[in-house]
């Protein structure tokens, strides 16, 4: 019970901070991304803040074992880049700048009832369901 309130109020915390930062609004996230027209920068804090909090959560983490509700905590250990993790962040980047959505952002504004958000969230599922059809031929070869 204490892992599903904990993991509730977390996605809360989370979902309710990229309404007040902007990042649920596809204009302004495509405001941010177009260097050559009129550039909003404002997001470039929100996202300084969130790598500034990421930083402190994962070097209290890799302290651990345990995390604080008492679940395993497994860190990812790869640290080669390859082409799979280029090709995934590009894709990852395009579909970005094309949406103005990324995954956390468009669940929160299809929460919020945005026809857009649909879109993205079926294209992202469809998207997710693809990826594990190709893992899952590969992983057979």
């Amino acid at each position: 019970m204490a892992y599903a309130f904990a993991s509730l109020l977390a996605g809360l915390v989370f979902g309710l901070g990229l309404l007040i930062s902007g990042m649920a609004n596809p204009d302004k996230v495509l405001g941010f991304l177009d260097l050559a027209g009129p550039w909003d920068p404002s997001l470039a804090l929100v996202m300084v803040g969130a790598i500034m909090v990421g930083v402190i959560g994962v070097a209290v983490a890799r302290r651990r074992t345990l995390s604080f509700l008492g679940a395993s905590i497994s860190l990812p250990t790869n640290t080669r880049i390859d082409k799979r993790l280029v090709f995934g962040g590009l894709t990852f980047g395009v579909g970005w700048g094309l949406a103005g959505f990324c995954p956390g952002p468009g669940l929160v504004a299809l929460g919020a009832g945005e026809l857009k958000a649909l879109v993205f969230v079926v294209a992202m599922v469809a998207g997710m369901a693809v990826f594990e059809v190709i893992e899952r031929r590969r992983a057979k070869s």
